[in-house]
């Protein structure tokens, strides 16, 4: 889902909502999001999941094209943990059909 798409179904959803407060409120949730994620480096969902910055150390890797070796430098990137009740929600409408015995 993108963020036009989340914000199609809110509005659609929330009819006496005019589309562009649906807009500004997806905007200043993913803003306010983004801010806490630096500033506090965690956000915590109750049933739904958690983000966390991940350190990665320096590596070497290598340019695809010359093959020459690149240092990559150390960064932190953003992890995303689904909580307890997300992972049965997906893993109930999501689970493998049963194989046909022959």
């Amino acid at each position: 889902m993108t963020r036009s798409e989340l914000i199609e179904r809110l509005a659609a959803r929330f009819p006496q909502l005019p589309s562009k407060d649906v807009e500004l409120a997806v905007k200043l949730i993913l803003q306010a999001m983004g801010e806490t994620l630096v500033a506090n480096g965690r956000i915590e969902i109750r049933g739904f999941g958690s983000f966390t910055l991940t350190y990665r150390p320096p590596r070497m890797g290598r340019n695809p094209k010359t093959g020459l070796p690149v240092p990559v430098p150390a960064k932190y990137v953003p992890h995303f943990k689904a909580g307890k009740e997300l992972r049965e929600r997906v893993d109930r409408h999501k689970a493998p059909e049963p194989a046909a015995v022959c």
